[in-house]
């Protein structure tokens, strides 16, 4: 009968080793890895920033109004061109101040998107 050859023990591969393949953010983000939850959830901290800042300017802008016609009993009597200022203010200026709120809040919240794409597609 022979003997079997010897047992060898095989610790590592003689071979060096592959470097891994670098994911790219698309892919972590679509993978829903833990970077990926962190570009996310920044784009929609810096949204949700956005839109509380916009929330407020217009609270503070339009929700100033009652207020101002409530404490100054005066404003309430004026009148030019026979209309009340209080209706001249409430029923026209206070569109164009909403539209450029809107306006102000459509293109920063494009430039966060742009930002983050930006950021997306540059790895």
């Amino acid at each position: 009968m022979s003997t079997p050859p010897p047992r060898v023990r095989v610790t590592r591969t003689r071979a060096p080793d592959a470097p891994a393949p670098r994911r790219t953010v698309r892919e972590e983000i679509a993978g829903q890895s833990g970077l990926g939850t962190t570009y996310v959830s920044s784009l929609v901290r810096a949204q949700r920033h956005l839109a509380a800042t916009v929330l407020g300017a217009a609270a503070l802008t339009l929700g100033a109004l009652p207020l101002l016609f409530a404490l100054l009993p005066s404003t309430r009597a004026l009148a030019v061109g026979g209309l009340p200022v209080v209706w001249l203010v409430l029923g026209v200026l206070v569109y164009p101040a909403i539209v450029l709120l809107a306006r102000w809040y459509t293109r920063a919240s494009e430039r966060i998107e742009a930002d983050f794409r930006d950021l997306v597609g540059r790895r």
